[in-house]
């Protein structure tokens, strides 16, 4: 798609906009591991993101639709929450960016008629392409196979519902619990993150998962 469109030009301003922020600094450029004495990065960090290497891309149209940038941007917040334990400053910080930025793009996306949904184009050309309201079956499926992946995939679960479908999380602060409303995730939302529990399921051979991750002890919940 040629960068002169509007949209695109739009993307590139919002990333601009993003790097230039003052708390954006750990996020512009690789993050040097080895100088900082994180040696385990490597190992689970396995598609290190920044936002410099996301201007280069797009200045070179490296892109397939804006999406496919957006997409590169969620990967910087989530390297980072998935690194920084839970509730400390960086990961806090990247929860905090990670929100806002969703927050523009969706407005972007409408502002230029495309549509939010992954896959780029005008928003009357994607809706044939939108994922659909899934089955209750499915979201039965969904909710069953949350109990046979790891705390760790959990977390994962949780923080992407948090970035891009948080009305879906019921909180309980008091009792330090995340409680999964399936029925409330959006079908784009659900479609990820079934994808990613199918594909943890397949490689634990549909075991159980081992232990809850603290604020989830509560899983699931299909009205």
């Amino acid at each position: 798609m040629s960068s002169t469109a509007p949209e695109w030009q739009a993307m590139s301003k919002l990333v601009s906009q993003v790097y230039a922020k003052a708390d954006a600094e750990p996020f512009r450029e690789p993050v040097d591991w080895k100088a900082l004495g994180l040696f385990d990065y490597p190992q689970v960090i396995k598609k290190p993101m920044d936002l410099g290497l996301i201007k280069k891309k797009l200045n070179e149209n490296k892109y397939k639709s804006i999406h496919d940038a957006a997409n590169d941007v969620r990967l910087i917040w989530k390297n980072c929450m998935t690194y920084n334990a839970d509730g400390s400053d960086f990961y806090n910080l990247a929860q905090t960016m990670a929100k806002k930025f969703e927050e523009k793009f969706e407005k972007l996306c409408a502002q230029n008629e495309v549509a939010a949904a992954a896959g780029g184009g005008t928003a009357a050309a994607a809706a044939a392409s939108s994922p659909q309201e899934p089955t209750i079956e499915e979201k039965r499926a969904f909710a069953k196979s949350l109990y046979k992946i790891g705390k760790d995939e959990l977390g994962q679960v949780i923080m992407d519902l948090d970035v891009k479908c948080p009305k879906a999380l019921i909180k309980n602060s008091a009792e330090d619990e995340v409680e999964i409303n399936v029925d409330l995730i959006s079908p784009a939302a659900f479609a990820e993150v079934r994808d990613f529990v199918n594909e943890k399921v397949a490689e634990a051979g549909g075991g159980a998962g081992g232990g809850k991750k603290k604020k989830s002890a509560k899983r699931a919940r299909n009205q």
